[in-house]
């Protein structure tokens, strides 16, 4: 299967591709459904697809905005530029836009964003026949109604959401957003108030204005919050049902995030009949910050099973601290690297190294020398744009990333 990566920067974009991605997904601020945190102008996506191609991987760039009257110049505008851009496929969830881009775009395929929740064979024809190479699949749909999908319209690819965070709405074209913050989730701008606290109350027909409190616990409810997806032990599950295209959530997360989740699934995805490896690799996952992990509707006995209610989120137990950002071999035994500090760092702390497809390593950091004060110290906090350099045992490429346990 193909394994698809967020991008929702450049650095981040980069991350993925050298920790074995095929692919990245990525979009214009104001087009996606991403709009903060992004940093791709039109100059910068020209340089990202390059970048991609250089590396014979592909690149996929989303208009998938549902769109008002007020959109549509723009998006015109945009699409134009993407014609000279040439990205592999342009993902779009609107009608409207969807004719735009059968108009402007010439050599470029048209994927359906999971927002246009195609959930049966009849829509997935009728999409097929308007143009569209590739649907990303509702994630509503079970195993057995993708792979009927597949029978069905077989010359139509078929990508599924297989690892991430999950929207409580359906397709996650969620109002709530903009009814409680002013900020539209179907525009790009999600507040994610599914991840807030909240305390519900009854109120009886003859008792108008007595409020009885429905409580998970004394502080309130995260009822709406969804778990993670997470199918890294049902990938030949997912295959055998027509889904040849696997797909990473995360555009907003940390390349922390993005690098181990991209490498894990890389190595899952070449050795997919190794069990031992597969059960190996879901304990390294569970690693990575998550909401608790669920197979989502993939499997209709996990349906009642999909919300977190006590908590916003499970905190690991290991904490991203550090990545390389430059490295070199000083002698036939050492290797000195230079360490862009996200998380403290102290002197005599074990630090483990995951490197891009490459075995992770654990070493004790001896000594760290800071290079704003041009001396050795103790400690090293993050947040402060600080670059330490230390000496280790094994080779250590730029972008390793750097945790340790908390």
């Amino acid at each position: 299967m193909e394994l698809l990566a967020p991008a929702g920067n450049f650095s981040k974009m980069k991350y993925a591709i050298e920790y074995g991605a095929d692919s990245v997904y990525l979009g214009l601020p104001s087009l996606s459904l991403r709009a903060r945190i992004n940093d791709f102008t039109p100059l910068k996506l020209e340089e990202a697809i390059k970048y991609c191609h250089d590396h014979n991987k592909k690149i996929y760039v989303t208009v998938n905005i549902y769109a008002h009257n007020h959109h549509l110049k723009s998006i015109e505008q945009n699409l134009k530029l993407l014609n000279k851009l040439k990205p592999d496929a342009v993902i779009i969830s609107d009608p409207g836009i969807i004719m735009l881009a059968k108009k402007h775009l010439k050599g470029i395929d048209l994927h359906l964003s999971t927002q246009a929740n195609c959930t049966n064979w009849q829509a997935a024809q009728f999409w097929h026949k308007q143009g569209i190479k590739r649907i990303i699949l509702a994630r509503e749909l079970n195993l057995k109604e993708i792979n009927e999908i597949h029978k069905k319209v077989p010359q139509l690819e078929l990508e599924g959401f297989g690892h991430g965070a999950m929207c409580m709405a359906y397709s996650g074209r969620c109002i709530l957003s903009s009814y409680l913050a002013n900020r539209s989730a179907n525009l790009g701008d999600c507040s994610h108030p599914c991840r807030w606290s909240y305390k519900l109350h009854l109120e009886e027909e003859t008792r108008p204005g007595e409020f009885m409190p429905i409580e998970e616990d004394q502080h309130g409810t995260y009822i709406l919050s969804s778990k993670d997806i997470c199918m890294i032990k049902y990938l030949k599950e997912m295959e055998r049902a027509g889904i040849k295209h696997f797909k990473i959530e995360g555009r907003t997360k940390s390349i922390a995030y993005l690098a181990n989740a991209v490498k894990i699934y890389r190595q899952a995805l070449d050795n997919m009949n190794n069990k031992s490896l597969t059960d190996n690799l879901y304990k390294e996952l569970q690693k990575i910050s998550n909401r608790d992990f669920t197979t989502g509707f993939y499997f209709d006995t996990e349906k009642v099973k999909m919300q977190n209610y006590n908590k916003t989120h499970f905190r690991s137990e290991s904490e991203f601290c550090g990545e390389v950002i430059e490295s070199k071999k000083n002698n036939k035994k050492a290797w000195q690297a230079k360490i862009k500090v996200h998380n403290v760092i102290r002197s005599g702390e074990t630090i483990e190294f995951i490197r891009p497809l490459q075995d992770n390593f654990t070493e004790k950091i001896k000594e760290i020398f800071d290079l704003d004060k041009k001396k050795n110290v103790k400690e090293v906090h993050g947040g402060q744009g600080k670059a330490i350099l230390v000496k280790l045992n094994k080779e250590v490429p730029v972008m390793t990333i750097l945790r340790k346990k908390i």
